[in-house]
Order: structure tokens, then C-alpha cells, then sequence
């Protein structure tokens, strides 16, 4: 049995009881970085489990031996280093050749960062679309300037590192519609959590005043009609 489990994006206190039921029954858990995982099974007073690390680097080889141990019978868990599995992580692959050879596979909800970012927006989110990280640098003005004319919500994760870059590109590209609303979440569920709305037209100046710290989430108004 493979179990998708979901853990906190900050607050440990968000685990939920199946997740740590999982959590404690499992044979071993594969994740992105054994360190991180590590520290949470401690901080939550969890055994000590065998760790597998999966990341973007890995070899594809190493699918195929967590598959054979997957047909032996191990109950084994499947987690990211924060929040919901296979979001902005290559867990999927994983999830996919399991499928593919007809193993069982179980989800354990939780967390998700862009998912509480979109709650605390106030923006309507019965359509939204996710994007993930932006691209560094191909492709990234062409997606900019699509944004201008989406009929849902936008929603994306950006580092600290290049936050308000993309903030400022976003203000620049987007003049046009001052009033159209934005929404930066940093830290959330963290202790400094911070929720930041404000519009295209006012965004350069909260950008002057706004804590650059944290992994952010942006929330973008679909275009007025």
C-alpha cells in the first residue's frame, strides 16, 4: 500500500490524526529531503521510520526499486517536505507507475499552501488556475503578459529571492488595470504569517514596505469583464 500523506506547511499542529496514524504504521516513507522529514517525525514524537529520499534528481531507477518494495508488500508513505505530495514535487511519477502496475494507493489529505492562500484572498476561487513556480526567465514574459486577459484566478508560488522582481514585472505589465486586485501570503500558518491585498496600481509601493521573508504565495483577481 502507498499512502499519500499530507503533512503541516508550518504549524505542526495542522498533522492530522490519520496522517499520523500512517505515519507511525508505515515500513518507510519516501520524501524529498530525509533531513527535513526526519525533524518532523521528531518533533512529533513519531519512530524513527526508515527514509527514502525522492527529488527532482534522483535516479528514475530508484522508482522502479520503491515499485518492487511496494509488490513485496510494504506499507510505505509518500510525503513532500511541506504540505500536499506531488505539488511542485516529482512524487508523481511515483503515484503514476504505481498505477501503472495496478498497486494500491490511498490519499491523506491535508495542508496545501496555495490551496489557504486562495481561502485568505477574499477573490472568488470557484475557477482558479495554478501555476506552480514562474519560470526564471524562458517564457516568463510571454506568461506575464497572458495574464492579462485570464478569466479565473491565478494562483503561484515565488521565492523570496525573487519576489519582488516579479511583483514589479507583474505592476509593470498589468498598468492597464490599476484596480484589479492582488494578494501576497507569506508564512502561513507560521507564526508571522502576513496576508497582504492590495492592487495592480498600489502594488510598487507595498513592495517598498512588504518583510521579504518565507516562501510566498500570490493570488491574481481574474480581469474584470
Amino acid at each position: 500500500m502507498l499512502s499519500i500523506v499530507s503533512t503541516p506547511i508550518g504549524n505542526l499542529d495542522d498533522i492530522t490524526l490519520r496522517a499520523l496514524s500512517k505515519l507511525r504504521e508505515c515500513d518507510a516513507i519516501v520524501c524529498e529531503d530525509t533531513r527535513v522529514t526526519g525533524t518532523l517525525l521528531l518533533f512529533l514524537n513519531l519512530p524513527k521510520k526508515q527514509l527514502i529520499s525522492f527529488h527532482g534528481y534522483s535516479n528514475p531507477k530508484k522508482v522502479d526499486a520503491i515499485i518492487d518494495r511496494l509488490k513485496q508488500g510494504q506499507r510505505l508513505c509518500l510525503v513532500s517536505d511541506a504540505g500536499t505530495p506531488c505539488i511542485s514535487d516529482p512524487g508523481f511519477e511515483i503515484i503514476s507507475a504505481a498505477r501503472k502496475a495496478d498497486l494500491a494507493i490511498e490519499v491523506v489529505p491535508g495542508p496545501s499552501a496555495f490551496l489557504a492562500a486562495l481561502s485568505a484572498s477574499g477573490l472568488p476561487i470557484n475557477r482558479f488556475s495554478y501555476l506552480g513556480f514562474l519560470p526564471v526567465k524562458k517564457g516568463r514574459k510571454t506568461l506575464f503578459e497572458s495574464l492579462k486577459n485570464v478569466e479565473q484566478t491565478i494562483v503561484f508560488y515565488e521565492s523570496p529571492h525573487r519576489i519582488s522582481k516579479t511583483l514589479s514585472e507583474l505592476s509593470d505589465i498589468l498598468s492597464s488595470q490599476p484596480d484589479r486586485r492582488i494578494v501576497i501570503a507569506r508564512e502561513l500558518t507560521k507564526l508571522y504569517e502576513e496576508v497582504i491585498s492590495t492592487s495592480i496600481g498600489e502594488l510598487k509601493e507595498q513592495i517598498k514596505t512588504m518583510k521579504i521573508k518565507g516562501e510566498f504565495v500570490v493570488v491574481l483577481e481574474r480581469k474584470s469583464a
